[in-house]
């Protein structure tokens, strides 16, 4: 997809992130996409950047967020001490639907997981 960047996302990008979420059937009944945000945005958003194993990331058209989701490195036993990762979080705009960026986030993801190492990928649905 041209002109599609993919970067780690900033504190600023947070409006356009929670609008992505609280779009869809699911969101719209969990979100709440305010002025201001929330307070437990910003403490997620803190939590997560804080920690070495979460990755929030955003597809960028241009200057605008269109894409977002977060991949989680995990470590297990298994596979002598292995690791995993889940994806989750994944939302387009609105109007990015049906232009195959859902499938240019989730090809980003998995090769950031094999960047990191992974022996499994796996996609949280909810």
């Amino acid at each position: 997809m041209n002109g599609i960047e993919f970067r780690i996302a900033k504190e600023q990008d947070l409006d356009a992130i929670v609008k992505m979420l609280a779009d869809d059937v699911l969101g719209s009944q969990r979100e709440r996409y305010e002025h201001p945000l929330p307070k437990s945005y910003y403490e997620a958003f803190q939590a997560i950047t804080s920690d070495p194993n979460n990755e929030l990331v955003v597809a960028c058209l241009n200057d605008d967020v269109v894409g977002v989701l977060q991949i989680t490195f995990i470590p297990y036993l298994t596979y002598q001490g292995g690791w995993r990762a889940t994806i989750e979080g994944v939302r387009t705009a609105t109007s990015m639907r049906g232009k195959g960026l859902g499938t240019e986030l989730f090809k980003w993801a998995i090769e950031r997981a094999k960047e990191r190492g992974c022996h499994l990928v796996q996609l949280n649905d909810r």
